[in-house]
């Protein structure tokens, strides 16, 4: 790895603010959520940028409550990752860890995740590490500081770790912010980290590393914890049947009348769209059948007038001849009569001797 590149790897629950962080300084364009589902299902790597002299480049991962792949499956894809940096000679330079500030309390999840967090990092590595809280603009300045004495001083939240080396920073979500966060780890050493050591170095299956045995645990106790829900839930279920036995009968009976009643009310429904539907079609032929009578009729008629108008106009043709004609024989007996009319008048000028 160069001297001059940083790799760093940004950690926390879904929706913790990682791909915007990575998003703000990097000048990513990674997919953001603001709803409950998850956005970064693998692992991404952002483009590297300058910072103090150096190339940074930061880590995409997602969280262990990822609402699209088991904790298993995300183990799987961080570790493989990670291993697989390091056996191409790409160690971390630090590792932030995103905490919402405005969430009220750290759950189980958020615990599960700071867990899984502590064992994919190991204790040796943890001076390198930053906890970035987050989200300050959700909660009041006295209320925020609160939470953050909190998180720092109690021995099951972050305690333990700042005790180890690791560091609790601010975000006020602006570049400043970011940079300055940053700023404190381009110059670190590059750390190996546990699940790196465990699967490379000491050539474990992945099944075997601290991580996968916390995860396990934690399964384990899930499963315990729900088996002793359902168990808890049956008992409630056996003493509520057993106790009102004969009212959950006459609530099923009632429940089938009302279904009973709301299938006669849905086929009674069905019968009479059926019947408006056979209604509906049948006026609908009546009004094609209609409307092909008049336009056959007005076709009828059309024609009718058609030939209404040859006729006329074969008549007017014929009349025109007739016209023609008797003009024809007026003028001849006209010119006829003129002549004899010459004649005459010529014969009475004759003079005898």
């Amino acid at each position: 790895m160069a001297d001059s590149e940083v790799i760093v790897a940004v950690m926390g629950a879904t929706g913790s603010g990682k791909t915007t962080f990575i998003n703000l300084v990097s000048g990513a364009n990674f997919a953001t959520n603001d709803g409950l589902r998850s956005c970064t299902a693998e692992v991404q790597t952002s483009k590297s940028f300058a910072l103090l002299g150096r190339q940074v480049t930061l880590i995409d991962t997602p969280g262990f409550d990822d609402t699209t792949r088991s904790d298993t499956d995300i183990l799987k894809v961080i570790a493989d990752y990670l291993c697989n940096a390091y056996q191409n000679q790409k160690k971390l330079s630090g590792i932030i860890y995103m905490h919402r500030i405005s969430d009220s309390r750290m759950g189980g999840t958020s615990k599960r995740n700071f867990t899984m967090f502590r064992k994919l990092c190991g204790d040796d590595t943890l001076k390198n590490v930053l906890i970035v809280t987050n989200m300050w603009g959700e909660v009041s300045a006295e209320v925020g500081s609160a939470r953050e004495k909190e998180l720092a001083t109690d021995d099951i939240l972050f305690k333990p770790v700042l005790e180890k080396g690791a560091r609790m920073l601010r975000h006020d979500n602006t570049l400043a912010s970011a940079h300055r966060i940053l700023s404190c780890l381009v110059n670190n050493r590059p750390e190996v980290l546990q699940i790196q050591d465990e699967v490379v170095n000491k050539h474990k299956d992945i099944q075997q590393t601290a991580a996968a045995a916390e995860l396990a645990r934690e399964l384990e106790e899930q499963k315990r914890k729900q088996q002793e829900e359902v168990d808890r839930v049956r008992r409630e279920h056996e003493a509520a049947v057993a106790a009102q036995q004969e009212a959950t009968r006459r609530a099923l009976e009632q429940e089938r009348a009302r279904i009973a009643a709301e299938e006669a009310r849905a086929r009674a429904e069905y019968e009479r769209m059926r019947r408006e539907q056979e209604e509906a079609r049948i006026r609908t032929e009546q009004q094609a059948r209609e409307m092909q009578r008049r336009l056959e009729e007005e076709a009828r008629i059309a024609r009718e007038r058609e030939e209404q108008t040859r006729l006329l106009h074969e008549e007017q043709q014929r009349q025109a001849v007739q016209q023609a004609a008797e003009r024809e024989r007026l003028r001849i007996e006209l010119e006829a009569a003129q002549r004899r009319h010459r004649r005459h008048r010529g014969g009475g000028d004759c003079v005898v001797q």
